[in-house]
């Protein structure tokens, strides 16, 4: 029998008489429609963002070949020095504490078996392969992320992209493309950074206060360190900063509610940022190990 979303279940008690206990139906609905609502919801900003994705591509690739539809070199490195050059400073010195706790944390175990020098070879391959690009995209998220989607999503609040649609000129070419590719390149760069900062705060630990010689240290980390572990920590880079770019610039042109929807785009963007760049870590990492890259 059913009553307000309960259904009851009649069972026998052993005595002959029917046990009639009520099942509730409501709650396991509930998770249900929210598993799915939450699926949908995802999906959709995914194919929001592969589309954005195509035709910032396809605007890129028409710059490249076409002279009359150029993207603005100006307005690439003025978003590279707004977004990238102003992130210098925070990636060098949080790289470097990086570097700094790593070089501290490993002595003890390290000491235990003879091998404090092998901390130049351990940190030199974890900085550049994982932590260089990932500490450098999780800090311009900050930086760019919540910037551009800032900065897009109050333009469709005060209707500008709708003044640009109005006068034939194209948004995901003026305001997407320049973002896009100034957040990449500007990861890609703010990794060589971080890689370096990185290395040379552990190699100053290791050296003034573990006690290891520089050479051994220096000698240590290229013979340990190869192209392939410098190459596959860029090739990540590029791609965290292009998922920034993307995310940042998607989440701004989807504004809607006023002001209030520019500070939701804003947290949506450093959330889903940071989400999507450490998926985007898993699934390339377990990829490069497959191939046999790292």
């Amino acid at each position: 029998m059913a009553n307000g979303g309960k259904t009851s279940l009649a069972t026998n008690n052993g005595n002959g008489a029917a046990d009639s206990r009520p099942i509730d139906l409501v709650f396991p609905l509930r998770i249900i429609a929210f598993i799915g609502a939450t699926t949908i919801t995802i999906l959709g900003r995914l194919g929001g963002i592969w589309f954005l994705f195509q035709d910032t591509t396809y605007w890129l690739l028409l710059g490249v070949f076409r002279k009359k539809a150029r993207i603005g070199r100006a307005a690439i490195i003025s978003q590279m020095v707004r977004l990238g050059v102003r992130a210098t400073t925070i990636v060098l010195l949080l790289s470097g504490c990086i570097g700094s706790i790593l070089a501290l944390q490993m002595q003890p175990p390290l000491a235990d078996f003879g091998q404090v020098d092998k901390i130049a070879n351990i940190l030199s391959i974890a900085v550049l392969r994982e932590l260089g690009p990932l500490m450098s995209a999780i800090i311009l998220t900050g930086f760019a992320g919540a910037a551009i989607a800032a900065e897009v999503g109050t333009m469709v609040v005060g209707e500008e992209i709708e003044a640009l649609e109005a006068t034939a000129l194209n948004p995901i070419r003026f305001l997407v493309v320049p973002r896009v590719i100034a957040a990449a390149v500007s990861t890609l760069c703010l990794t060589v950074f971080a890689n370096i900062a990185a290395i040379a705060a552990g190699m100053a630990v290791t050296v003034y206060i573990h006690g290891v010689p520089a050479k051994l240290y220096w000698d240590n980390t290229v013979t340990q360190s190869q192209f392939g572990d410098l190459a596959t920590g860029m090739v990540k880079g590029l791609i965290f900063g292009l998922l920034i770019g993307l995310i940042a610039c998607y989440n701004g042109l989807k504004v809607t509610g006023g002001a209030a929807g520019v500070g939701r785009a804003t947290t949506d963007t450093v959330v889903a940022s940071i989400v999507s760049i450490i998926f985007a870590d898993l699934f390339f990492t377990a990829m490069f190990f497959m191939l046999g890259w790292t």
